[in-house]
Formats: C-alpha cells, structure tokens, sequence
C-alpha cells in the first residue's frame, strides 16, 4: 500500500472520529448552571472545547488506520470471508 494511500485513509478515518468525537462530554447551559444568551438553543453546548474534539479524533483516527493498515498486510479479513448475498460457504 502506498503511503498516499494510506494518508487518504488517515483522512477519512480522522472525519468520521471527529463527527463521532463532537458530542462527547458536552453540557448544556442548563446543565452547568450558566445564564443562556437570548436566541441560544437549549441544546447548544455551555463551553466548546475544540482541542479536544481533535485529539480525540487524532488518536482515534490512528488507531482505525494501524488496523486498517494492518488487516491489510496480514489479510486476516478479505472480501471472500464476507459473504454479501446469503450464499452457503463452500
């Protein structure tokens, strides 16, 4: 695999960690005791920590892509372990 390959799929792997990173450890205004600014959402978060969204996401992201990377190397899962249409093993 080349390396280009696999900074596409660090890529990846960093968006879909970040998106699932996002709501982690978030409390609303109510929750934290904190007077809201008129027109805020009940839902939206009392303090945003951004930097952590991105460590989180990074290191999560590093581990998918050493496993990814892995299985690939040692090809312990490949598309004919998959059975994708009900057909019987032979």
């Amino acid at each position: 695999m080349k390396i280009t390959s696999i900074i596409a799929i660090y890529g990846l792997f960093w968006v879909m960690s970040a998106f699932l990173m996002l709501p982690l450890g978030v409390k609303t205004a109510d929750e934290v005791g904190i007077a809201k600014v008129p027109g805020q959402a009940d839902s939206a978060p009392a303090h945003f920590h951004g930097w952590k969204v991105v460590w989180r996401a990074t290191l999560l992201a590093a581990a998918l892509c050493a496993l990814f990377v892995a299985n690939y190397i040692e090809e312990w899962v490949v598309m004919d372990d998959i059975n994708l249409f009900g057909e019987p093993p032979e």
